[in-house]
């Protein structure tokens, strides 16, 4: 039964709202950040110059990467004698962004601000994608879909990144509308006298993405497997779908390869090997590897990793203070905890009904139970027929931890924003997560993690002398927050599961003006 306006307004009213302060955040973080001050600023900058004033695309030549010359002016804090022209280094990206940004530079002059502001309103769109991506793959749950995009519109250093002038908005934007379209096309929920219509639109819109960012290109793959995900899995009617879909994709995106090719030479179709040459100084994985040693190595990727991702600002110069780093260390850690508690319960809850009470007694009693060939039997079952939306933004997720980590095979790239194409389905996770663990059934649970974090830097501080007082009062503060869970009265459930989403809205706003402009 389609749901009344009256039952939809709260939750669009509460979008909007999370819309607003995105904005307004996102609009302080573009105007005050100090010039040049993002992540390579300057080199996506003189790109859309060099396309703006010269009306073609730049060619990524030797020495447009000086590293000598960006070490110093990042180490100066880009002072006005010392000029960004020499930082090209992104003269080789796909050139979609910088056209659509390239009339916002001859409008008002090559300014800084409205191009980072533009960069906002695409990162808007993002967070609505967010929302529309949680709703298809759970109908209904508005709330969830509310705390997936609060989690993508507030993650500091996401909005740092999408109030400064880059591709990766417009990147994020493009894969995350082809993977609704893609996720509403395994449902069947496209059309259905225009199921290749659809499917052409979409290519379109992928043939957009690869020609924005190389990172949209994990679309690829589960754009393959959506279609055979769909029910109909036929060989002509696959073949049918694929063509419909990926040859207007090829129809965009060929004439940038060979252009490429003409420039760069076989088969340098995306111009990376040609950036690999130019970047010249970039501190490669074998050379750290063998100063460090491989212990050193891991801790190092491990911790600024989770660091750069929350937020360390500038060119990775400005990290937040540690005790805020702790506070999301626990955050993260009650997110995959009530992940894991939530799939448990999805599994318990789908295999329940169609096992006998024989098995299901069985089940209750002993966990060994659950590996007898029944159970197994149905767990295969269901991760055949659940949602394919679900395989998706899963799959989703893990492409990009993986693309994460073949950058990181050849140069050291310890940059969390490099996870943010995949920022969607982790918001998804992570709103889901929180609201299982903020539950009245398991936040013992949850007090349990924290107090365990509580003992363990309690015991850890006093050994090295020095008691973390603030390390306690934090894990400690969690610990009784989440003891008192269920004495609060239902009315507030709601309250409870929007508290961790509005301190990540407050931190990002918090960290504008107490890392961000003081050391930068």
């Amino acid at each position: 039964m389609p749901m009344r306006c009256s039952d939809r307004l709260p939750f669009s009213v509460n979008l909007i709202l999370v819309l607003t302060l995105y904005l307004l955040v996102g609009g302080l973080y573009a105007v005050y950040t100090p010039a040049w001050q993002a992540p390579d600023e300057p080199a996506h900058y003189n790109y859309v110059r060099y396309l703006a004033e010269n009306g073609s695309f730049p060619v990524l030549r030797p020495g447009d990467y000086p590293h000598a010359y960006l070490e110093r002016i990042k180490h100066t804090r880009f002072p006005p004698d010392m000029s960004v022209d020499p930082i090209r280094y992104e003269f080789w990206q796909p050139p979609w962004y910088y056209v659509l940004a390239t009339p916002i530079y001859r409008l008002w002059g090559g300014a800084l601000i409205p191009l980072r502001l533009f960069s906002v309103l695409l990162g808007a769109g993002v967070v609505v994608t967010a929302y529309a991506i949680a709703l298809t793959i759970w109908p209904g749950d508005r709330g969830l879909a509310l705390g997936t995009a609060a989690f993508v519109a507030f993650v500091p250093m996401h909005l740092t990144m999408m109030a400064s002038v880059n591709n990766d908005a417009l990147a994020e934007l493009s894969l995350a509308v082809v993977m609704l379209r893609l996720m509403r096309f395994t449902r069947g929920d496209e059309p259905a006298a225009r199921p290749y219509r659809y499917l052409t639109v979409s290519g379109l819109l992928l043939g957009l993405g690869l020609v924005t960012k190389a990172t949209v290109y994990v679309a690829v793959p589960l754009a393959l497997i959506a279609l055979v995900l769909r029910q109909d899995r036929r060989p002509a009617i696959l073949a049918r779908r694929a063509l419909a879909l990926f040859g207007p994709a090829l129809l965009l995106a060929v004439p940038w390869y060979i252009r490429n090719v003409t420039i760069y030479g076989w088969p340098d179709l995306l111009g990376t090997r040609n950036h690999d040459a130019v970047v010249v100084g970039q501190l490669r994985t074998a050379d750290y590897l063998a100063d460090v040693g491989w212990p050193t190595y891991l801790r190092d990727f491990v911790t600024t990793t989770f660091h750069s991702f929350w937020g360390q600002f500038g060119w990775m110069a400005v990290p937040m203070d540690r005790r805020v780093y702790l506070a999301l260390g626990l955050l993260s850690a009650l997110m995959v905890m009530g992940v894991a508690l939530a799939a448990w319960n999805r599994i318990f809850a789908t295999i329940s009904p169609s096992l006998p009470a024989k098995e299901m007694a069985g089940a209750r009693l002993s966990p060994q139970s659950w590996l007898g060939r029944p159970v197994l039997d149905e767990l295969i079952r269901v991760c055949k027929l659940n949602a394919p939306e679900v395989i998706l933004v899963g799959l989703w997720l893990i492409f990009t931890g993986l693309i994460y980590l073949y950058y990181n095979v050849s140069f050291v790239q310890f940059q969390g924003r490099y996870l943010f194409p995949a920022l969607v389905p982790g918001g998804l996770f992570a709103a889901l997560g929180l609201r299982e663990i903020l539950s009245r059934r398991w936040a013992w649970v949850g007090a349990s993690v924290c107090g365990v974090a509580a003992v363990m830097i309690g015991v850890g501080s006093a050994l090295g002398g020095d008691l973390d007082k603030w390390g306690l009062l934090i894990a400690g503060g969690a610990t009784i927050a989440l003891l008192t869970r269920r004495r609060l009265p239902a009315r507030l459930d709601g309250w409870v599961v929007a508290t961790p989403f509005a301190g990540l809205a407050a931190l990002s706003a918090y960290s504008l003006f107490a890392f961000i402009i003081p050391y930068l």
